[in-house]
């Protein structure tokens, strides 16, 4: 199979396991903070992968010159990113968090024309208005209160870090293993939020430990959505182009709603079957890019 589909698919599966996500977590922040709740899904994903790496007997090297770029990945990615998403989501609703982070995957041509000097070619161009139209069709334009400008802004922070993150990412040599790749960042990550997060989680309500909802929300975050989706987007990046692996993020809020429909009774009408269309239609013009 052509090597952009398999990129493509490892791309669209991360995307949907991060939609189913957005269920998990709206649970789960209602009984800790966003910085907990990253730090929390950190910790689980570094065990899960530390597993893996041994398991299936993966390289731990990674060159010296190459360590700045992988912590690089856990600081603008997996730290500022993950926890700004959650914060600006927080601040806002989940419907401006969707909106504003669809923007990821046209900062994500921007960065890798100026960081990896990808062509911006027309099919790509079109496929990033495609998919962005389909978001806002799913998603919709209410909840743009001035109110929430502040989480607004830190959406867009979100936004970009994470597109500049997926950049970087392209520039870590394909010979090294992306299990243990995305072990060291997330390792990263976790050492830059631990003074802050764990004071915060020794103040927690036992209660909520207490819980099996919260072990079976963790185990998800933590190894489904953190150690899996991770490795699978770092991964489906190595074989696609930046600019055109970008295209598959809309699969998120595509998946969050529909989970949201079937799981919490959200409603969905016509435009978001509508906008769904569009997204997949638009990952269909991307790949058929050379």
């Amino acid at each position: 199979m052509n090597s952009r589909y398999v990129g493509g698919l490892y791309m669209a599966l991360a995307a949907c396991i991060w939609g189913g996500m957005y269920v998990v977590s709206k649970i789960m922040l209602t009984v800790v903070q966003p910085l907990e709740l990253v730090w929390l899904r950190y910790v689980v994903a570094l065990v899960a992968l530390a597993i893996s790496v041994v398991t299936t007997r993966q390289s731990w090297r990674v060159r010296w010159r190459h360590l700045p770029l992988v912590a690089a990945v856990g600081v603008i990615g997996y730290a500022v990113s993950i926890w700004t998403q959650f914060l600006g989501t927080k601040l806002s609703t989940a419907q401006m968090g969707a909106i504003i982070t669809s923007a990821t995957p046209a900062f994500m041509v921007l960065f890798a024309r100026l960081l990896l000097a990808e062509k911006i070619t027309v099919r790509r161009a079109a496929s990033v208005v495609l998919a962005t139209a389909g978001v806002l069709m799913i998603v919709g334009i209410g909840g743009l209160s001035p109110s929430y400008k502040l989480g607004g802004v830190i959406l867009v922070v979100a936004a970009l870090t994470w597109a500049l993150m997926s950049v970087l990412v392209k520039r870590i040599p394909r010979d090294y293993s992306q299990l243990t790749v995305t072990l060291y960042a997330i390792a990263v990550a976790t050492l830059c939020m631990t003074p802050v997060a764990v004071p915060q989680l020794m103040h927690a309500s036992l209660g909520i430990w207490l819980r099996p909802s919260m072990w079976a929300g963790l185990l998800y975050i933590g190894v489904v959505s953190t150690a899996g989706a991770f490795f699978l987007w770092n991964q489906g990046l190595q074989l696609v182009d930046a600019s055109s692996g970008g295209l598959f993020f809309f699969f998120q809020p595509l998946t969050g709603t529909l989970l949201g429909w079937l799981i919490l009774g959200e409603a969905i009408g016509w435009s978001f079957w509508a906008g769904a269309a569009l997204i997949v239609g638009s990952v269909l013009l991307v790949l058929r890019d050379s």
